[in-house]
């Protein structure tokens, strides 16, 4: 496989497996903050919308536009991180994917050394190419993707990979009680001796 496919491979499991976060959770949980800093399941998926949809369109003159200056028009802090009353889950899921295939139109049409500028970036890196770029949201996307994990299994203990894969071993349910269990106790005994 070509390391284009590769990578954009890559990418589209990692765009599904944050929308499966979603799926059979209410509206207050999909939205409501779990950790200190407000990081919820659709904030971070219209996060990854309007960040994508930015370095997959607009750094290469292929602006999307549905988010061509959404920064300037929502100057409020964290305002891509989290989705107002107002604003449906599905127009939240449907940006994600007008985004995304606008990001595959982007990959399908250049090739991986066609040059583009990221203008938030230091000028001194900010000249890159599509290349670049596809390792940046693939990475992006999987760091999000992991806080996503975490909420999802602090809201209702779902966990894993993908719907068909949880990529978390062979424990049963009683083996992992255990397991947690036992970290708990190797923690505090790890504490004791660190005094």
């Amino acid at each position: 496989m070509d390391p284009k496919t590769t990578l954009h491979r890559y990418l589209t499991q990692a765009r599904d497996a944050v929308v499966w976060k979603l799926e059979g959770l209410g509206e207050y949980d999909v939205r409501r903050p779990l950790t200190p800093t407000g990081t919820n399941l659709l904030g971070l998926v219209k996060h990854l919308a309007i960040v994508e949809s930015g370095y997959l369109g607009e750094v290469f003159d292929r602006p999307f536009a549905e988010t061509v200056g959404w920064f300037e028009a929502h100057p409020e802090p964290e305002a891509d991180l989290w989705a107002s009353a107002e604003e449906a889950r599905d127009d939240v899921l449907g940006l994600y994917a007008r985004a995304a295939a606008h990001g595959d139109a982007t990959i399908e049409a250049l090739d991986l050394d066609a040059e583009g500028h990221v203008a938030h970036w230091p000028e001194e890196r900010a000249t890159v190419t599509l290349h670049q770029i596809l390792v940046h949201v693939v990475a992006e996307t999987n760091r999000h993707g992991g806080h996503a994990d975490v909420v999802r299994e602090l809201v209702d203990g779902a966990a894993g990979l993908r719907r068909d894969n949880d990529n978390l071993g062979n424990l049963a349910a009683a083996q992992r009680l255990g397991h947690v269990a036992r970290l708990e106790r190797s923690a505090r005994r790890a504490a004791e001796l660190t005094g």
